[in-house]
């Protein structure tokens, strides 16, 4: 009995964090956008995909911000500057939007192959993984959505993409300074989804 139940309250436990990361996600989309001339907004909303990956590990964090699309496309206004519906995915931040799972994934893997540890070394391997997840992968699915919606040149759609840059590594600073406190106040947590032992 007892194996089933520990399975069970793991299961249950996966699930609240995954929800848990969906709801931050629409929390951070009560912050104000900043409205661009391309069509794409500057939003805190990057900030919780990188700590979706970093924090529950590839597979939990890509279904945190799967939750969360879904949510998106059925209507609720959860994107910065109250905006939901099938429509966002056909507008030019639409690559940005779907590429919220994988750049999940993709942060949630590099933090689980980077050492951990002390919490500033678990800070900066945060730094790392979000900026290879929640930057670099992100901004390649945003540059496609540029160039497949807003009909931009591979070198246009590049030069939009620069203009968030500066704002996404002050965010994936961010998004250590969380680690590092998470990471002293519960030095067991998994980072990356990590198995201790």
């Amino acid at each position: 009995m007892t194996a089933p139940s520990t399975v069970s309250r793991a299961s249950a436990r996966s699930m609240a964090q995954v929800s848990l990361f969906a709801a931050l996600m629409a929390v951070m989309g009560l912050i104000p956008k900043i409205d661009l001339p391309l069509g794409v907004p500057i939003t805190i909303q990057s900030l919780g995909v990188m700590l979706a990956g970093v924090m529950l590990g590839p597979w939990r964090g890509m279904q945190s911000m799967l939750l969360f699309l879904a949510a998106v496309a059925v209507g609720l206004p959860l994107l910065s500057g109250g905006r939901g519906g099938i429509a966002v995915f056909m507008a030019p931040s639409a690559g940005y939007l779907l590429g919220y799972p994988l750049a999940a994934c993709i942060a949630g893997l590099v933090m689980r192959a980077l050492p951990q540890g002390a919490p500033r070394r678990a800070a900066f391997s945060a730094f790392a993984a979000s900026a290879l997840g929640g930057l670099v992968a992100l901004h390649a699915f945003g540059v496609l959505g540029l160039m497949l919606m807003a009909k931009l040149s591979l070198s246009q759609a590049f030069m939009a993409t620069l203009l968030f840059v500066p704002g996404d590594l002050i965010k994936c600073v961010l998004c250590a300074l969380v680690v590092h406190t998470v990471a002293r106040g519960m030095p067991d947590w998994p980072f990356g989804g990590r198995q201790h032992g």
